[in-house]
């Protein structure tokens, strides 16, 4: 008797319907369907809860209740998503269901799999993160203009370390890049005055949904 083929499934944290707080699509309603794990461990992270926890639900369940919020555009966030393997098949079934698509990841994962009707946000960790040796950097080689690299800046120094990066990846020819400032660690008015001293060939951002949410879960 043939094994019985097991249905896709992932551990998901929380499927949520809010405003897209950054990137090109800020302001725009999207459902969010946020992924438990991370191997990461980020000394800014605002999404612990995601680190366990959760809920395992099948790829129909999952697109089900996407399909509940109404809206058009769909983010797979974590934690970090490219942990669980199925997300690759999540990403697809959702484009095939007519969405558009983002992916929000750590950088330090293959993104090479990815569907390529998706819009790959890809966070290279700076040295504050305690985590920038996490960087896949052969990730750069593949990022392409539908694409867009994201910094979150603890300081001067992450600033510093950002603007070397830029330059010799000459990464402002691959895709847009998205300079944001950590919390309560670096003041959002010095790091746009260093971005236009330096005029630097990136766009600053400021996280919309803890604007007008602060750091409540699901929002």
């Amino acid at each position: 008797m043939a094994e019985r083929r097991k249905t896709p499934s992932l551990l998901v944290s929380e499927v949520f319907f809010s405003l897209q707080g950054e990137a090109s699509r800020i302001g725009l309603p999207t459902v969010f369907v946020r992924l438990t794990g991370c191997p990461l461990r980020c000394a800014w992270c605002d999404t612990g809860h995601a680190f366990s926890g959760g809920r395992r639900m099948t790829l129909a369940a999952i697109l089900d209740a996407v399909s509940g919020y109404g809206a058009r555009q769909v983010c797979v966030t974590g934690g970090e998503p490219l942990a669980q393997k199925n997300c690759l098949p999540l990403l697809g079934a959702l484009c095939d269901a007519g969405y558009e698509v983002s992916l929000e990841t750590s950088g330090a994962l293959d993104i090479g799999g990815v569907d390529a009707r998706v819009a790959r946000i890809v966070d290279l960790k700076a040295p504050g993160s305690n985590e920038s040796a996490r960087n896949r950097w052969q990730n750069i080689l593949l990022m392409t203009p539908r694409d867009e690299l994201k910094f979150v800046l603890s300081g001067r120094a992450d600033y510093e370390w950002a603007r070397r990066t830029i330059a010799e990846h000459r990464l402002e020819r691959r895709c847009p890049i998205l300079f944001s400032p950590v919390q309560e660690a670096l003041d959002p008015r010095d790091l746009a005055e260093w971005i236009l001293a330096d005029r630097l060939p990136v766009r600053f951002q400021l996280p919309l949904h803890k604007l007008l949410w602060g750091n409540i879960q699901g929002r």
